[in-house]
């Protein structure tokens, strides 16, 4: 049998945790991180790659040939390269993200196709338009946005949003390419029988995460209040009542390896996959959780003008994908904040001088 898995993205905080992890789970196949080395920080996630006997290939999505060499010997893809952030593409340079997440993912589905691996592909719920998200009624009870139960839009309710959510409209570009993967990758499985899985990711934190106000928010905040540096509540009247859901990411390792045990029964499903209502959590309660672990209390700006891209309240209803594989997110938002302040405190020096 093959035993090599491959993880794009492999220098990323997702790529990295999750080739670690499977390394540890499973130590004698081969685990390969395979990253273009793009994002900051990523030379600190390679150190610990090697340290874990991750075996680390610098190469792009990009390019077909950097991904031909894993062509024998190759059991699984799990696909986790991306340009994330929302506001990518809104400087003119679209090249770069359409090409990366939609052109990168036909690659792999190439590579997974010809080796006869499995695929498992990680989208987000950037899937959803951000009108209709908007358009959602919500109350503002004091320190968060509350989803309402009663929603005039199929799949939401105050469990959060579900599968069935509609999708016409407008997403940001980082959400159109990822649902223009899932709609290839539908024809891959209809046409190859391949194997393969998609999960929407909501936001996935934890240690190792890079964050910045873009994407990676509550690891950013932690970051800032540890070195003291400048935050903003930014849109939606600038008091940080704006709520996510978050799933630590040793969450989604555990359920990636539920879905592997049963890969001969993928068959190209959608799931949404995030941390649920019990893990939800707004910008002002989360700076509450950073001050009390790291004693500093910063006075966090206000800019109420809300950024192209951005929603009031995103929370994953996980009905579906409990129903499927029994899981459900078993880290709370208090353990990965502490994951992150100890993590930072840890690492204080090398952290520093990757992200200034």
């Amino acid at each position: 049998m093959a035993r090599t898995i491959l993880v794009t993205g492999g220098a990323g905080f997702i790529g990295s945790s999750l080739a670690i992890e499977f390394k540890g789970r499973y130590p004698d196949r081969r685990v390969v991180a395979f990253d273009n080395l793009r994002r900051r920080g990523a030379e600190l996630n390679v150190i610990r790659l090697r340290a874990a006997q991750v075996d680390f290939r610098h190469g792009d999505v990009r390019l077909d040939a950097d991904l031909a060499p894993f062509r024998d010997d190759l059991d699984l893809i799990i696909e986790c390269s991306a340009e994330p952030s929302v506001l990518a593409g809104r400087d003119g340079q679209v090249r770069y993200v359409v090409d990366t997440n939609l052109g990168g993912c036909v690659n792999c589905l190439e590579l997974a196709r010809s080796a006869g691996a499995a695929f498992v592909f990680l989208s987000t719920s950037r899937v959803y338009p951000t009108a209709t998200l908007c358009g959602l009624r919500y109350e503002d009870r004091g320190d968060r946005f509350e989803l309402l139960d009663d929603q005039s839009v199929p799949g939401a309710s105050s469990r959060g949003i579900a599968e069935t959510f509609p999708l016409d409209g407008a997403r940001t570009l980082y959400g159109t390419t990822k649902l223009a993967s899932e709609l290839l990758i539908a024809e891959y499985v209809d046409m190859f029988n391949l194997r393969a899985i998609v999960n929407r990711c909501g936001v996935v934190s934890g240690p190792w995460q890079m964050g910045h106000a873009e994407q990676g928010v509550f690891a950013h905040w932690m970051v800032a209040h540890m070195f003291e540096r400048p935050l903003a509540y930014i849109g939606f009247g600038g008091q940080g009542h704006q709520v996510r859901d978050v799933l630590h990411v040793a969450d989604l390792a555990d359920l990636i390896d539920l879905q592997l045990a049963q890969r001969e029964t993928l068959r190209g499903e959608v799931l949404n996959a995030g941390g649920g209502p019990a893990n939800s959590v707004s910008l002002l309660e989360f700076t509450r959780k950073c001050e009390t672990l790291t004693g500093t209390r910063l006075a966090i700006a206000s800019r109420p003008d809300t950024r192209p891209g951005d929603v009031p309240v995103y929370i994953t209803d996980n009905s579906r994908i409990h129903a499927r594989f029994g899981w459900a997110p078993k880290r709370s938002v208090d353990a990965i904040a502490a994951d992150l302040h100890r993590w930072i405190r840890d690492h204080e020096g090398a952290l520093r001088a990757a992200l200034t």
